[in-house]
């Protein structure tokens, strides 16, 4: 069977299969691991042929990608909770897109849907693979954000891996990114008394409390964390939530209430490192606070959804949750946005739009 590039409906008059051509498509290949920080000579546009879905398959015209920090991870070899990504072979992320050739009676075509297979224009998967989402209740991009697993990183961060009570005072770090800029919110919805962010610089600090809700913030780049947070919560705080480490792990647990509780998401900070990453100098202070320190992988969490969902589509409908993206353009520009992304380069998801979609 063959597909029209521009309507992904079969060839032939008579709704039967015609020879032809299979579908052009561009997709972004990692061609060498990187070496400290990757560049943009890590990466290689390719155009590519995309076949036409089997039995149980759908194919899917991407309209969204979306980058995140743990991927700098995947370009190393090394072994891991999820598998490196492959030399000489498409990366793979979330995606949305639309359906536009479907064997597959549960995934109609002209059905939104999310999946992992982007960095590329189209892909072919099992139905079983995606997700059809609602786009009445949320543009398609959101559930590569709050609706989707970064949304749930926070959430389920902050109601069970460091358990944010009532009255407590939250400390999060990249309080500007993707997880952050939610993160704070769901706090203060749990009941927080007072939510501090760090973010790099003084714009991004001020929206944190501009657009963010944030009690106060810190610009890590303008002095000393720990400083700044004895500043920003003079009498301490009972949760952290970690997706730094490095000088901000320190400071927080130096911040730390006796039993205090830290979820560690994320060490960015460590991510280009080309040696080992040294521990906190105060890590000791875990056993005389008696605190918790939990990791979490939100793909563990992934029957929480069904709790999740409704409780954030109410809060995006009654505008008391608010999110942004920084978006770039096509699928050559997702290299770059990806490395922009790990220099920080980035307010909210950061996201890449390649067409226009359902929304």
């Amino acid at each position: 069977m063959s597909i029209d590039a521009s309507t992904g409906q079969r060839d032939g008059q008579d709704g039967t299969d015609s020879a032809g051509p299979d579908l052009s498509s561009r997709e972004i290949r990692l061609v060498a691991r990187p070496t400290g920080e990757p560049g943009p000579e890590n990466f290689e546009l390719v155009r590519t042929t995309v076949p036409a879905p089997g039995p149980g398959q759908i194919l899917v015209r991407n309209t969204w990608l979306s980058v995140d920090p743990y991927m700098r991870g995947r370009m190393d070899d090394r072994k891991s909770y999820i598998a490196p990504f492959r030399i000489g072979a498409a990366l793979d992320g979330g995606a949305v897109g639309e359906v536009v050739a479907s064997e597959a009676e549960s995934v109609p075509v002209g059905a939104t849907v999310s999946h992992f297979l982007g960095w590329r224009e189209y892909a072919v998967l099992d139905a079983a693979a995606a997700t059809v989402v609602d786009t009445g209740i949320a543009p398609a991009e959101a559930y590569l954000g709050v609706l989707g697993l970064t949304g749930l990183t926070a959430y389920v961060a902050l109601t069970d891996t460091a358990t944010v009570r009532p009255g407590d005072v939250v400390f999060v770090s990249a309080a500007a990114g993707a997880v952050g800029s939610v993160a704070g919110q769901f706090a203060r919805k749990l009941g927080a008394s007072r939510v501090v962010g760090s973010a790099g610089g003084p714009q991004k600090a001020r929206r944190l409390v501009a657009e963010f809700g944030y009690d106060a913030a810190i610009d890590y780049r303008a002095g000393s964390v720990a400083a700044q947070l004895a500043t920003a919560a003079p009498d301490g705080i009972d949760v952290y939530f970690d997706n730094v480490g490095g000088d901000h792990l320190a400071a927080a647990l130096g911040a730390l209430h006796v039993g205090g509780r830290v979820a560690l998401v994320g060490a960015i900070s460590g991510y280009n490192a080309t040696a080992p990453v040294p521990g906190p100098a105060n890590l000791a202070l875990a056993v005389s606070k008696r605190l918790s320190l939990r990791g979490m992988l939100v793909t563990d969490h992934l029957d929480r959804f069904a709790e999740y969902l409704p409780l954030a589509a109410s809060w995006l409908a009654d505008g008391s949750l608010r999110t942004v993206s920084t978006v770039r353009e096509g699928i050559e520009a997702a290299p770059g946005a990806f490395l922009e992304m790990l220099r920080g380069g980035n307010v909210g998801k950061m996201l890449v739009r390649l067409a226009d979609g359902p929304s």
